[in-house]
């Protein structure tokens, strides 16, 4: 079981880079485009969506790759969470604890638990009913989707497929990424998580 224990250990970041790096060459060299929310136009234009909108009628079927690489993340995931996931603890500093902790958000001891980095008491399914959990879930939902749209593509295509590509377009939008994501985490996370 060597093998098991070598690959759950935690991998160097740059490991992730080269094997994005990679697969970006390989889309430019073939003249793809990487993309998570695009995938959601493809299944509506595969539901049938085109018969009422223009927006889904287009060659979906040039677009299964990108389906089968989305259905190849959810299954790597759930391998890496269910079969190579470390039993150490979450590895976050006292600062940080303390802050969540003030919060109302427990530490997150073992991602054996379920608990990993994903607060249990916003996300975990037994604080559904709660309506400031509602709230944030369906509205923080309806935000990326439109973000996503009216941006043209989601974080990934902009900030993985769009600047490799140097695309101006993408750089903005990256940059509105980040100040949208400092402004929820310093702003508005903490008084939601207040209320």
């Amino acid at each position: 079981m060597d093998f098991i224990r070598i690959i759950s250990e935690p991998w160097h970041w740059s490991v992730s880079g080269i094997m994005i790096a990679f697969t970006m060459f390989l889309l430019l060299w073939f003249g793809g485009k990487f993309g998570a929310s695009s995938n959601l136009r493809t299944l509506c234009a595969i539901g049938g969506a085109g018969a009422h909108s223009d927006f889904f009628r287009f060659d979906w079927k040039s677009q299964i790759w990108n389906l089968v690489f989305i259905l190849s993340a959810i299954i790597g995931g759930y391998i890496a969470v269910n079969y190579l996931a470390s039993p150490e603890p979450v590895n976050l500093s006292l600062s940080t604890t303390e802050y969540l902790t003030s919060k109302g958000i427990a530490y997150p001891k073992s991602n054996f638990e379920g608990l990993g980095y994903v607060p249990q008491e916003i996300y975990g399914f037994e604080n559904l009913s709660s309506f400031r959990n509602l709230f944030m879930l369906i509205g923080g939902g309806f935000l990326v989707g439109f973000g996503a749209r009216y941006a043209g593509g989601c974080t990934s295509g902009h900030a993985i497929s769009g600047l490799s590509n140097l695309q101006l377009p993408s750089l903005i939008a990256v940059i509105g990424f980040f100040i949208g994501g400092l402004i929820m985490t310093w702003l508005i996370m903490p008084s939601l998580l207040t209320l």
